[in-house]
């Protein structure tokens, strides 16, 4: 049986093979709803594939190191979809910001798992 380490180890694989582009730096506008300014870093995995058809999604914040202790699981009810977002070297601060991000609308709602 597979536990979740392994999970977290083929994770890190991913994240760690993977180059990070973030294309919605912190304090920027959502390309599609002016009213949502990027609080935290936001970006994709170059080369990997998610739900949406686009790269996987990546949060990544400013704590030391690079790592990844949690990721967001969310719902999206105006897309029908889900996905995972995956946190990179993000203080408290900052998982709390984006776990608040992924449930601020009646739309979106999200849960943050931790490694």
């Amino acid at each position: 049986m597979k536990t979740t380490s392994d999970f977290w180890m083929a994770l890190d694989e991913l994240v760690y093979g993977s180059e990070i582009i973030i294309d919605r730096p912190k304090g920027t506008v959502h390309p599609h709803y002016p009213d949502f300014i990027y609080k935290v870093n936001y970006g994709y995995l170059k080369n990997t594939s998610s739900m949406d058809g686009d790269g996987i999604d990546v949060w990544v914040g400013t704590a030391n190191g690079k790592y990844i202790d949690a990721i967001m699981v969310i719902i999206d009810l105006l897309k029908k979809d889900s996905e995972i977002k995956i946190l990179v070297s993000c203080t408290e601060e900052e998982k709390d910001i984006i776990y608040q991000t992924h449930n601020e609308t009646p739309y979106m709602k999200g849960i943050l798992i931790r490694r």
